[in-house]
């Protein structure tokens, strides 16, 4: 009898439950989720230090004389006058001396993921350098290779599974490359995905560093990336910047990618390779439609890629540099330093020698202060979800002038840059930019309306700011 009863008052209950959970005509369909209601693409967090943040490149092997840890330490407080937030330093992994490219070898080609270069100091000393960074007001990023390793890492004895073949069965380096000097990983192994994770994890809990930098990182699989950065954040808020440009590393992975396109359509009309702005309308059209807004991307006029290989001569911007400089500082995106430039560095950097930056002082040095000290003060310049979108402002001289506001609700900038080398008066359409403004390089109350017309020299430019 007690059996019955418990199985009848097991019934009874569980009919109760399902009575509840019965869908009711026009309650529980407002209950469910909205499928046509937009997600955010962005899944991760940009941590807050990065909202008016700059970057700065740092090359040890070119940075001083010394090309040591401790050496760059002492420059520090240089850099922090500069107005530089977060220091991304390259490689410093012991370099494959196997199939190696010069006599020092390229810092991509790893030998070891746990090590040091001793050519720039040891773990302590680079352990050093990050505390004394980060007592500075710096967050720091190690640049990571994941793709491929050097001939003779250790991986390659150990765990030769875990390597690309070729048609002949041998290690090969990255397909259609001349990077000889390292061969390919496959991420279609568990267990390297896994060495790779712990190895970075490693450096975040062992030296405090703030993130990575991540080596032609869409040639890696983004769902590896995807799981890397829930293990990273785990053990801090890091920041993750791919060498890369695609949307879908910006939703669970990485906080910016490089504006590679950003950087060719300015080029190519600095050196007279395009005759219009074209190129600069298609880079934010797509920036803005394409890209989540939530992401970063990483404006530049040199990094080691494009300064690097064989010690000839720079390719320099000319006259357009200092126009490229400003938009790359007050356009959406967070900017580089490449080291060097703020001294007007003026040949390529050897990649495989030794080749010390001449430091001197150099308007790019000051020019790139006085931005840095505005997008630090003006919200409308800042990063990502903190800053403001930029508007086009249609001008009478579109081929030749670039014109442009960020607003919100504390801030304004409107941004006037002549790309031609001949002097241009600008008028404007639209009212978005009329008001009253302070331009910030010579400090002059301006006031701006449907009547004003704008005096430009040969790529000049002018920053209006209220």
């Amino acid at each position: 009898m007690r059996i019955v009863t418990a199985l009848l008052l097991c019934l009874f209950v569980t009919g109760l439950l399902a009575a509840q959970q019965k869908p009711v005509p026009g309650r529980n369909r407002s209950m469910k989720e909205n499928p046509y209601q937009p997600k955010p693409y962005v899944t991760i967090s940009h941590p807050e230090w990065s909202k008016n943040a700059t970057m700065y490149q740092l090359n040890t092997r070119q940075f001083t004389p010394e090309g040591t840890f401790q050496a760059a330490e002492k420059q520090l407080p240089r850099l922090k006058q500069l107005g530089v937030d977060i220091l991304w330093v390259m490689p410093i992994h012991k370099i494959g001396e196997k199939h190696r490219k010069g006599s020092l070898g390229s810092p991509y080609a790893v030998k070891d993921y746990y090590s040091v270069n001793p050519e720039f100091g040891t773990l302590a000393d680079f352990k050093h350098f990050v505390k004394a960074a980060h007592e500075q007001g710096f967050h720091v990023l190690l640049d990571w290779v994941a793709n491929h390793t050097a001939w003779d890492n250790n991986l390659v004895t150990e765990h030769p599974e875990w390597y690309d073949r070729d048609w002949k069965g041998e290690f090969r380096p990255t397909p259609w490359w001349d990077w000889d000097d390292i061969i390919n990983l496959n991420y279609r192994q568990s267990g390297l995905r896994k060495y790779m994770t712990e190895a970075m994890k490693y450096w975040v809990r062992e030296t405090h560093i703030d993130g990575f930098r991540c080596d032609v990182a869409g040639f890696v699989p983004v769902d590896f990336w995807n799981q890397v950065r829930k293990e990273l954040d785990r053990i801090k808020p890091v920041f993750m910047l791919a060498e890369w440009e695609s949307r879908d590393l910006h939703a669970a992975a990485f906080d910016m990618t490089y504006a590679w396109s950003w950087y060719d359509a300015v080029h190519e009309i600095a050196t007279g390779k395009k005759k219009d702005l074209s190129g600069l309308f298609v880079y934010y059209s797509w920036n803005e439609s394409s890209f989540p807004a939530d992401s970063l991307r990483m404006t530049f006029v040199s990094n080691h890629d494009k300064n690097s290989w064989d010690g000839t001569e720079f390719e320099q911007f000319g006259p357009a540099l200092e126009p490229a400089i400003v938009l790359s500082c007050t356009g959406e995106g967070m900017p580089l330093i490449y080291n060097g430039q703020e001294a007007g560095n003026r040949k390529r950097l050897k990649f495989f020698e030794k080749d010390p930056i001449e430091w001197r002082e150099h308007p790019n040095g000051t020019l790139y202060q006085k931005l840095f000290a505005l997008r630090k003060k003006n919200t409308a310049l800042w990063n990502a979800h903190w800053g403001a979108t930029m508007i086009g402002i249609p001008n009478s001289v579109p081929d030749k002038v670039f014109s442009f506001v960020r607003r919100n609700d504390n801030d304004k900038v409107f941004v006037v840059l002549n790309f031609s080398d001949q002097p241009q008066t600008v008028t404007f359409r639209e009212a978005l930019y009329h008001g009253t403004y302070t331009e910030f390089f010579s400090g002059t109350a301006t006031t701006l309306d449907a009547a004003s017309k704008l005096e430009l020299p040969p790529f000049g430019y002018r920053v209006f700011v209220k």
